[in-house]
C-alpha cells in the first residue's frame, strides 16, 4: 500500500467516524425532544383531568 492510499483509508476513516458521531448526536437529541414532548402531554392531560373534576 503507497503512502497516499493510506492517507486515503486515514481521511475515509475520520470521515466514518465523525459520521457517526453526528448520527448519534442526532438520535440522542431527537429522543430527548420525545421524551419532553411525552412529559408536557402527561402534563396536559393532568390538567384537563383536574380541570373536568371540579
Amino acid at each position: 500500500m503507497s503512502d497516499s492510499e493510506a492517507r486515503n483509508f486515514t481521511y475515509l476513516a475520520y470521515g466514518l467516524i465523525a459520521c457517526w458521531v453526528i448520527l448519534v448526536a442526532y438520535v440522542l437529541t431527537l429522543t430527548a425532544r420525545g421524551r419532553r414532548l411525552t412529559r408536557q402531554l402527561d402534563n396536559v392531560k393532568r390538567m384537563l383531568e383536574d380541570r373536568e373534576s371540579k
